[in-house]
């Protein structure tokens, strides 16, 4: 099983590691392409602050990030497991997986995809930074659409034989998008809300629940050593598990099945 995942847009200001290496970054075959990215987010994190600012889509309270941006190759580094934070990774809580039984399961399952990185393995030794994938960055333009040409071997590689359950956000699947044989090892995880009202029964779907729950049903996959193998195993381990799983067959053939996941209040 291979569990993608966004990364946080809050992330660790700190770290306390060695300088970056890029050659000790999970799939090390995009080292020239992370390359390119870096210079360019350099080359406009030099240039006008309120330029730079307006392209990452910062707040004026954020505007601190373009210092870190400036500071990368030299910076403190910290795991990826700590650099990320928020809802999905507060839910995940690796801290705990990575000390206990489930560590080497959960190293070998995860890969976080980010706009500067590409994509990444939950040690990889990673500077603060703030590069959303959904920025067009300057002159590569819209990064979900540049990172995908490159990061398709190498993410099906990675991939190869075993189920991909994608909890990602759409700007972030934007980069990779699982195609053929390994569409049809691929549950994508979507999150349904479901009310009821007037005894009419609602679903909906929702953004910072869906964060949570994707989190959740990670650990819990993770922490419970469970391996399917197919979408179809997928929903029935996660019912086992405690949660209303629902699998949908793709549409058109070579798309991922969906997978909703339905909270209640």
């Amino acid at each position: 099983m291979l569990i993608l995942l966004p990364p946080s847009e809050g992330k660790a200001t700190e770290g306390d590691g060695p300088s970056l290496d890029l050659a000790g970054l999970s799939l090390p075959e995009v080292n020239g392409v992370r390359e390119a990215v870096l210079e360019s987010l350099e080359a406009l994190c030099s240039g006008p602050r309120e330029r730079a600012v307006e392209v990452l889509g910062l707040s004026p309270g954020q505007a601190a990030a373009v210092d870190r941006n400036l500071a990368l190759r030299t910076a403190p580094t910290l795991p990826a497991a700590r650099l990320y934070t928020g809802v999905l990774y507060d839910n995940l809580r690796l801290g705990e997986l990575l000390a206990g039984p489930a560590a080497a399961r959960t190293r070998d399952s995860l890969l976080v995809f980010s706009g500067l990185w590409g994509a990444v393995g939950v040690d990889d030794a990673l500077p603060p930074y703030r590069l959303s994938m959904g920025v067009k960055l300057p002159p590569l333009g819209a990064l979900g659409t540049y990172w995908r040409s490159h990061l398709a071997d190498p993410v099906a590689k990675r991939a190869d034989g075993r189920l991909i359950v994608d909890c990602r956000s759409s700007s972030y699947a934007a980069a990779y998008r699982p195609s053929g044989e390994a569409a049809d090892r691929t549950a994508a995880v979507r999150i349904l809300k479901e009310t009821v009202a007037g005894g009419e029964v609602k679903r909906s779907v929702v953004s910072h629940m869906a964060k949570a729950t994707r989190g959740a049903i990670a650990h819990t996959l993770l922490r419970e050593g469970r391996a399917p193998e197919s979408p179809a195993e997928l929903a029935e381990a996660l019912n086992d598990l405690g949660h209303t799983a629902e699998l949908t067959a793709p549409a058109k053939p070579g798309r991922p099945s969906t997978l909703d996941v339905v909270v209640r209040d």
